[in-house]
């Protein structure tokens, strides 16, 4: 049997290597590395796959919910509401454009942003929220949306490891992840669904002037060559990762099913359990898989992980310290105890492998070895 990976890039690329490699030496024959004619159709083909009417490709995630942040206007001092079980990028931001990060607790089942504790932490001082669409399935996107009405609320849409997910309404609308809020935002990171192999990101907004003017932020705060009109920043999306990414948007619903069809047989097997849980699924969005997240109550989860590394199933821990118990972010508004469910996953949830190369052997493996 192949040695198991969390993520296996390697033998996802053996599959795709023809067309991979033919439009990484188009880019390299035209020498249009910056703003080549790629990351054009990239984000033409984007629009397409996810019904946003603006692309706007970027450096990274991390930028990406940067840039979106900056595009709305707010200013320091403005409040921000996020989850606190996630990760670090999502209060990053918030803190380095000198807002003010307002975490709140999570629900225990599916992982994503409580909406009453949302309901719970708004102030005349909060402007966003930014709802997390953690592992693979949207937050409760109807009702968070609701609330951003009600309360006058920009709804930045943290769709990092969720493209692809698609989310239902009451009335029947069917929106794609990072679709539905003022802007969405996405990471092409490697292990990403949809990954490239270096750092790349994208913006989603259906609003043309917001669109424009996110553009202009991520381009030096520049519409006309040489003329400032904002203080913006560098970042954008190279020719070669979005001739990879584009080779690989054509596969991601093959890869989404693939994903879905492992997490399948993870159910199966463990779904009966009580000292182990399965994932939590949101009634109104499918899961797409970025991570297969089991809750360990039962057990010693790391006794559990050191158990599977011993017999080489790698698994991971996502995210072992909360947002508000992290050294950088600590605040006097928020102690240990004040977020019970984020803290009780950040101490027993545990990541199976996940991706789409995982083979039917592989997984009777990695079910058998759990079990034990």
């Amino acid at each position: 049997m192949k040695k198991i990976q969390m993520v296996d890039l390697q033998t996802q690329y053996q599959h795709i290597k023809a067309d991979i490699d033919r439009g990484i030496q188009e880019v390299i024959d035209s020498a249009q590395f910056i703003k080549g004619p790629q990351v054009e159709s990239f984000r033409e083909h984007l629009e397409h796959y996810t019904g946003a009417k603006h692309v706007i490709p970027v450096g990274n995630g991390t930028d990406a919910l940067q840039i979106a942040l900056m595009g709305l206007g707010l200013r320091p001092g403005d409040e921000v509401i996020t989850p606190t079980f996630t990760f670090i990028a999502t209060a990053e931001v918030v803190a380095l454009l000198g807002l003010t990060p307002v975490v709140v607790d999570v629900d225990w089942d599916t992982m994503n942003i409580s909406v009453d504790a949302i309901r719970r932490a708004i102030t005349p001082k909060t402007k966003a929220i930014v709802p997390v669409h953690l592992f693979g399935q949207c937050a409760n996107m109807e009702a968070i949306l609701a609330i951003a009405r009600e309360h006058h609320l920009y709804v930045v849409e943290d769709a990092c490891q969720a493209i692809g997910a698609q989310y239902t309404f009451s009335d029947g609308t069917v929106k794609q992840a990072g679709t539905m809020g003022d802007i969405g935002c996405t990471s092409f990171f490697p292990s990403k669904n949809l990954g490239c192999y270096g750092d790349g990101g994208a913006l989603f907004t259906n609003d043309d002037e917001l669109a424009a003017h996110l553009r202009a932020i991520a381009n030096h705060g520049m519409v006309v060559r040489y003329h400032h009109d904002e203080v913006g920043v560098n970042s954008r999306l190279d020719s070669i990762q979005a001739a990879i990414l584009d080779v690989k948007l054509g596969h991601l619903d093959e890869y989404i099913a693939a994903r879905q069809k492992a997490a399948a047989r993870y159910d199966a097997a463990f779904g009966g359990r009580e000292d182990i849980l399965i994932p939590g699924r949101a009634n109104d969005s499918t899961h797409v898989f970025h991570q297969y997240t089991l809750r360990v109550v039962g057990q010693d989860r790391d006794a559990l992980k050191a158990k599977l590394a011993a017999k080489d199933v790698p698994a991971m821990i996502y995210y072992p310290v909360p947002l508000h118990l992290q050294k950088a972010y600590q605040d006097v508004r928020y102690k240990s105890g004040d977020f019970p469910v984020a803290e009780r996953l950040a101490s027993c949830v545990l990541s199976l492998p996940m991706h789409t190369e995982l083979s039917d052997e592989q997984l009777d493996y990695i079910i058998e070895a759990v079990g034990k």
